[in-house]
């Protein structure tokens, strides 16, 4: 809700929604290697999401492209995350890169059906998981910070896609 209201503060100050964002970041924007505002193929949008999980802080910026006969695919995800100060930044990574995969995956498949009152889904055999040929390149930019580490138990506020510029 805050995020579609910024989004609107944008449109109504006639300016890209990232681009009114990072204005609001002052002299840390944090979203300079994600090619927001540079030209795209026909077909292809990026969109862009902010989300704030278990005390750490992250940006999305997803590029995707339609094909002529309508399939969708999730071309490539840059992601800036700030979980405080980094023990293991491989882990981070990881974490990451496996969070946008099943993220994908439930934008592209995420289908549950019923049949005779039960799921037909009951494990990842029967549930399409995004293959590695249709995986997104993925960035991972950690956020140097001196926070103390964060990624502990909380609740999640995902703000979700908040635009998506064709």
């Amino acid at each position: 809700m805050t995020e579609s209201f910024i989004d609107e503060l944008a449109a109504t100050a006639k300016q890209d929604a990232l681009a009114y964002r990072r204005a609001l970041l002052g002299k840390s924007p944090r979203a300079k290697t994600a090619g927001w505002g540079q030209a795209l193929p026909k077909g292809s949008g990026r969109g862009v999401s902010l989300q704030s999980a278990f005390g750490s802080y992250l940006a999305h910026v997803a590029e995707v492209e339609v094909s002529k006969e309508g399939a969708v695919r999730v071309r490539r995800v840059v992601c800036a995350v700030d979980c405080g100060t980094v023990v293991n930044p491989d882990t981070v990574q990881a974490q990451i890169q496996s969070g946008i995969i099943f993220g994908v995956t439930a934008a592209l498949y995420g289908e549950i059906t019923l049949k005779n009152g039960r799921v037909e889904q009951s494990n990842f055999d029967t549930y399409q998981v995004l293959r590695m040929n249709e995986a997104p390149a993925i960035e991972v930019h950690i956020v140097k910070s001196t926070e103390p580490p964060l990624g502990r138990s909380g609740t999640l506020r995902n703000r979700s896609v908040l635009r998506v510029s064709w």
